[in-house]
Formats: structure tokens, sequence, C-alpha cells
């Protein structure tokens, strides 16, 4: 499934996903958006998957790239 995709679209998610798991507990921090227990792991789990994304983004990219 994820094979099929570009791996800079993967890179690209995985970017997102870190982002958004570094602004979401910035904005309750700054107390823009109410802690609540789902929204903190909300935030932990996409910024833990956009990492695992962005190093088999990675890994894909360095793998097409060293076939050719």
């Amino acid at each position: 499934m994820i094979q099929g995709l570009d791996p800079r679209l993967i890179l690209v998610i995985g970017f997102v996903l870190v982002m958004l798991g570094f602004i979401l507990p910035l904005l309750e921090v700054m107390h823009i958006l109410e802690s609540t227990f789902f929204l903190n792991f909300f935030a932990y789990a996409a910024s833990v998957t956009g990492v695992f994304l962005g190093v088999i983004g990675a890994a894909f990219l360095t793998a097409r790239h060293r076939k050719k």
C-alpha cells in the first residue's frame, strides 16, 4: 500500500504530521486551545506517526536513487 506512493509525498505527509504534533501543544501552552486528553494524545500520535513516515519516505527515496 505505502510502496505505491511517491516517497516525496510520504516525506511531506510526515513533515506535516510532525509540525502538527509541535503546533498543537504550543497552542495549548499559550491557552489558545484547551488542553484535553484527546488533543494531547492526538498531538503525540501525529508526531510519532510523522517521524515514522519521514524515516520510511527517506528510505524509499534512497532506495529509488540507488537503483538508478
